[in-house]
């Protein structure tokens, strides 16, 4: 079913290169043609073809790492996305599948086709009217500096709905809402809903996460300070200085689809997250 795949792995960890090495090996034993990540030149001895992420052009794409290598992957990879199996070499792994030993298993039952596709919606922005990288997990603004209040205007579909004194604001996707979004209070969103949350960061304001309908366009302007600062999955930033800084987010036509076994949303919240989903069997007294 595929016929070539791409390797990604975070280079400070001696683990995950030679896992990737070992993978390399393994894949190219399957008769899969093999391409590297070029950041990995020098780190690995394999000898699949290195490209640049953002011209991995692959039937599939393996990346070894936490959280973030998965959301830098997601941002650079061509689009449409090819389909993302995540091994957890990270702290967390709230979006990685499976674990290290397990990952040569999964590779045989990709190839096999056994295996589900979990599709997550994006979030496309616009920062001053250019166009940023599209979000898996969320859009953060905030202020050129730490702690730096900031006094702005919300927009829903260009009806102004709140006005908010914060250090900033998240707008996140479901996949998003378990990540800096819940840290900051913001609710769970299960996978399902066509939505997209936002959420005050610190606010002086009383002001609570809301929770849109997914195919809303929200507008956040920044009534003083006269700049603002974008961060997209926390892997992409840009400093709007401007009379009037604006940034629009909406849902991107673009998704990123993660290779999926047998687990599922809310297995991955109770073993990440210690979220208790239901009780524990216990004998009757």
């Amino acid at each position: 079913m595929f016929k070539s795949a791409g390797l990604v792995a975070r280079y400070d960890k001696k683990q995950a290169l030679k896992l990737a090495d070992n993978l390399a090996e393994y894949l190219a034993g399957k008769g899969v043609e093999v391409y590297l990540e070029d950041t990995l030149r020098g780190r690995v001895k394999s000898a699949g073809k290195l490209v640049p992420l953002r011209d991995m052009k692959t039937d599939f794409v393996i990346a070894i790492g936490g959280d973030g290598t998965i959301l830098r992957t997601c941002i650079t990879l061509p689009k449409p996305e090819p389909p993302i199996l995540a091994v957890n070499m990270g702290v967390r792994g709230f979006l990685t599948e499976v674990a290290p030993e397990e990952a040569c298993q999964a590779v045989d039952r990709i190839l096999k086709g056994d295996f589900k596709i979990e599709k997550c919606s994006k979030l496309s922005t616009l920062a001053n009217g250019e166009p940023t990288p599209d979000a898996l997990n969320d859009v953060v603004v905030s202020g050129g500096e730490p702690s730096k209040i900031l006094y702005l205007q919300i927009f829903k579909d260009d009806l102004p709905i709140a006005q908010l004194e914060a250090d900033g604001v998240i707008i996140s996707t479901p996949t998003g809402s378990t990540g800096y979004t819940l840290s900051a209070g913001g609710p769970i969103i299960d996978p399902e809903t066509d939505a997209i949350v936002l959420t005050p960061i610190c606010s002086l304001t009383t002001f609570r996460s809301m929770v849109f309908r997914g195919d809303t366009k929200i507008r956040i302007e920044s009534v003083r300070p006269k700049e603002m600062l974008v961060l997209v999955d926390g892997a992409y930033r840009r400093l709007l200085p401007s009379k009037n800084p604006t940034v629009t987010v909406s849902q991107s036509k673009n998704v990123t689809s993660f290779i999926r076994f047998k687990a599922n949303f809310y297995t991955r919240l109770e073993s990440r997250l210690q979220f208790k989903g239901c009780f524990e069997e216990r004998d009757e007294k």
